[in-house]
């Protein structure tokens, strides 16, 4: 699994925990200063690799689904394309404004400024560095964990099935 890959799963991973934590707070709406802390959090993350290219892949996965039924215009789909993606390009940046909303929603002013002081640091910057790793390597993990399980688990199912007379 890549880097972006990995770092998706832990910003999902993150905005979950935060949209329950907004949930249960009341809906007062952050300060400019709350959000420009959670800004400064989510730039030392390099939160923006999560969706920097989610024009394109959006732009493409349209033109895709218009391909299966228009293949006569493929030619035509993929020079409008390109226009696509610039006539869109700079709208993913909406998605890293809502997070530092979410962030800022989720946390009080000085958890956040807290929390930007923490990630500057060289402890912070370590916990930045080695997050995709240690994600990446858990989710390898339980991959692996998952297919033994599996295993096992089909195995009691055969031989509950054997113990009744029926092989499958």
């Amino acid at each position: 699994m890549n880097k972006l890959s990995s770092a998706l799963i832990g910003a999902v991973a993150a905005l979950g925990l935060m949209m329950t934590a907004v949930s249960a707070q009341t809906a007062k709406p952050p300060s400019a200063a709350a959000i420009a802390y959670a800004k400064e959090i989510l730039a030392a993350k390099n939160a923006s690799t999560i969706y920097q290219g989610a024009i394109p892949g959006l732009v493409q996965r349209n033109k895709d689904m218009l391909l299966q039924s228009n293949l006569n215009y493929q030619k035509d789909l993929n020079e409008v394309a390109v226009k696509v993606v610039q006539a869109f390009a700079g709208r993913e940046k909406e998605i890293g404004e809502e997070m530092a909303k979410i962030y800022a929603s989720a946390f009080t002013e000085q958890e956040l400024k807290d929390l930007a002081t923490f990630y500057k640091s060289p402890l912070g910057a370590k916990v930045i560095a080695q997050e995709p790793a240690a994600f990446n390597t858990a989710r390898q993990f339980m991959e692996q964990w998952a297919q033994k399980i599996s295993e096992e688990i089909n195995g009691k199912f055969r031989a509950e099935m054997r113990a009744r007379g029926k092989e499958i």
